[in-house]
């Protein structure tokens, strides 16, 4: 018997995903719809003998082609003509979810209609009479609850032993369809038509929901009494801040970063020790040991030291989207994205880049268009993120001792204006022909699913693994290879090509007041990733050992690195580290996310510009003001 192909369809938060999760568990795989950055949930199951598959379609609220999400629904239905389509419905709110069951019929698509959320619905002190909806659609209708394991079961009771060939459109809709097609070949304008035939639409679901839906009680609901004070016009940006900040802190204080400091001093304390006498009593070529002990082993560990704050991060913030909060931050924060170019929903990417640059960029496939998703890839990088803070610490410690608080802060505030400014300078030039949208549903507030929180962290989460780690590790080879050699052969670092092309990018900073070749070799370095500029920098000014704490390593760097910068060129070196070009690991997950080479070069290139810049105007304007070289 062949495989029985089913497809998802619904609105954004109607539990589709968690129903997706709920059949087919860990037996699915996770890939890119070609052309395009959204993801392709497919998953395989046995019910009753017979060997199903399942599709996650994209979440959308209509299918009139205006995004991706919508073509990528719309072609799959209409050209790969799957046996079932089951579009989920949230059963507490059919006015609004029935606007797409509609258009899926017009189009000749049979479909299953799943009322989810049933407890919501009946919290809510609705009553659903099913049978009266299959008798005023002529499609079948089935009741589920995401979590219960037992509608679940019945879903696929359904969509497994019913044949939609059976099944056709109710003489009410047959009677809508022919209308909707009248309207269509009128001679009247395309805006018109349009108008014409959403209001007839919502005037046919009015009459339908009218007839199956019944309402009891008038008290205010959970959702209502919490927005009360969390959406309050007053209270709503603290208590945002607030949020963000205990996910940082659960991510980078309490959770992750211990987690990341076992792995790193797993790394540096037992696995590069054994790796070192392994290969030496295996009698390794010392070239080899030195590639893997220095550049394998470095590259790829500063990858997996990464790993906990990425997946603890994501845990978060799936966490908050599963409980309907992360709407509600997108809604305050639109009118002030507006001013950037952006809409409410680009402040999450932005947020995260505080944090991690690779989680931001994927952050940002959930805005609404194409253009909103690239100016935030594009700007994010801007962002004074974890990684850079090790350098503007280090850099703060030793030429600002008693005001190192007070730059930090200025840096991070620099990095929030390059990317305002440059979102509107993309939102002006290079996408101005584009249009943002801003569709944005509240739903109503729940606990997550857990089973979905985890599944969502383990795709993002399993996606920056492999994506980016291939990245780091070919590219440890190559630093290792430049920091080694010179046409000769092995040679001291001073020697290296690395060092030579360090002299020849100092060049370009001749008039940044850090034209050496150390500070040249570090910004190469920062390329694969920002914490390896206070390594290098350490090694190039003959220290051994940078010690963890800024202030000490400050003490240590004062003889040497101190001659190499004043207090000017030293912010202004540190301005240019904040703003250039992304790590390796963040434009690897640029490219994946943009599929395109050109984007990726154009963010490594674009963003080195402005880095350059306004590096150059501080130090400038700086001795013009007469704060000394």
């Amino acid at each position: 018997m062949a495989t029985l192909s089913v497809a998802l369809t619904g609105n954004p938060n109607t539990g589709k995903t968690t129903i997706f999760n709920a059949l087919t568990g860990a037996r699915q795989k996770i890939g890119n719809w070609p052309g395009v950055t959204v993801d392709k949930k497919v998953g395989y199951i046995n019910h009753n003998d017979r060997a199903i598959s399942v599709i996650d379609l994209p979440g959308t609220y209509s299918i009139n082609a205006r995004s991706a999400e919508e073509q990528i629904v719309i072609d799959y239905l209409l050209n790969e003509k799957p046996e079932v389509v089951v579009n989920v419905l949230d059963a507490s709110n059919l006015e609004r979810n029935l606007f797409l069951t509609l258009q899926l019929l017009e189009y000749g698509i049979p479909v299953i209609l799943d009322l989810n959320m049933m407890d919501d619905a009946q919290k809510r002190g609705l009553k659903i009479n099913v049978k009266e909806l299959e008798n005023q659609v002529g499609m079948p209708v089935v009741e589920t609850i995401a979590k219960d394991g037992k509608s679940i079961k019945k879903l696929m009771d359904v969509f497994t032993e019913k044949t939609l060939e059976n099944y056709r459109v109710s003489p009410l809709i047959e009677a809508h369809i022919a209308k909707t097609k009248e309207i269509n070949n009128s001679s009247s304008s395309k805006e018109e038509i349009e108008e014409e035939v959403i209001t007839l639409r919502y005037a046919l679901i009015d009459s339908i929901v009218a007839k199956v839906v019944k309402r009891s009680g008038a008290s205010t609901s959970l959702t209502e009494k919490i927005d009360h004070v969390f959406a309050n016009g007053f209270l709503a940006l603290p208590i945002i801040l607030a949020i963000i900040y205990g996910v940082f802190e659960i991510t980078f204080t309490w959770i992750g970063q211990p987690m990341a400091d076992f792995i790193k001093d797993f790394i540096g304390d037992t696995l590069t020790p054994w790796a070192t006498d392994a290969l030496a009593s295996l009698e390794v070529a010392d070239w080899l040991q030195s590639l893997i002990v220095d550049g394998v082993i470095p590259g790829v560990g500063g990858i997996l030291t990464f790993v906990p704050l990425i997946f603890t991060l994501f845990f978060c913030l799936s966490f908050l989207d599963g409980t309907g909060y992360m709407a509600r931050v997108a809604f305050i924060m639109d009118p002030v994205m507006r001013r950037t170019g952006l809409t409410g929903k680009g402040v999450m990417p932005l947020i995260m880049g505080f944090g991690c640059a690779v989680p931001a960029i994927m952050g940002a496939r959930a805005l609404d268009s194409e253009k909103d998703r690239r100016i935030a890839m594009l700007v994010t990088p801007f962002l004074t993120c974890g990684a850079k803070l090790p350098v503007m610490a280090l850099f703060a410690a030793l030429f600002f001792p008693d005001d190192a608080t007070n730059v930090v802060f200025s840096i991070y505030v620099a990095g929030v204006i390059v990317a305002i400014v440059m979102a509107k300078v993309l939102n002006s030039t290079t996408f101005k022909s584009e249009e943002s949208t801003f569709l944005l549903e509240l739903p109503t507030y729940r606990f997550p699913d857990m089973k979905t929180v985890f599944f969502e962290t383990w795709d993002k989460g399993k996606g920056f693994l492999v994506k980016a780690g291939t990245i780091i590790f070919a590219m440890s080879i190559v630093i290792w290879f430049l920091s080694n050699y010179n046409f000769s052969g092995q040679v001291e670092m001073e020697e290296s090509f690395l060092a030579s092309i360090g002299a020849v990018v100092a060049n370009i900073f001749t008039f940044h007041g850090f034209a050496t070749w150390e500070a040249g070799a570090a910004v190469i370095t920062g390329i694969l990733a920002k914490e390896a500029i206070v390594s290098t920098m350490g090694v190039l000014y003959g220290i051994a050992d940078i010690a963890d704490d800024a202030a000490q390593a400050a003490q240590q760097m004062q003889s040497t690195i101190g001659t190499s910068f004043s207090a000017l060129s030293a912010y202004s070196f540190m301005i240019f580290i904040a703003l250039y070009t992304p790590c390796m690991t963040a434009l690897g997950t640029i490219k994946k996310e943009f599929s395109s080479w050109k984007w990726t070069l154009f963010s490594a290139s674009y963003t080195f510009v402005v880095a350059w810049v306004v590096s150059l105007v501080v130090y400038q304007v700086g001795k013009l003001l007469g704060f000394g070289a």
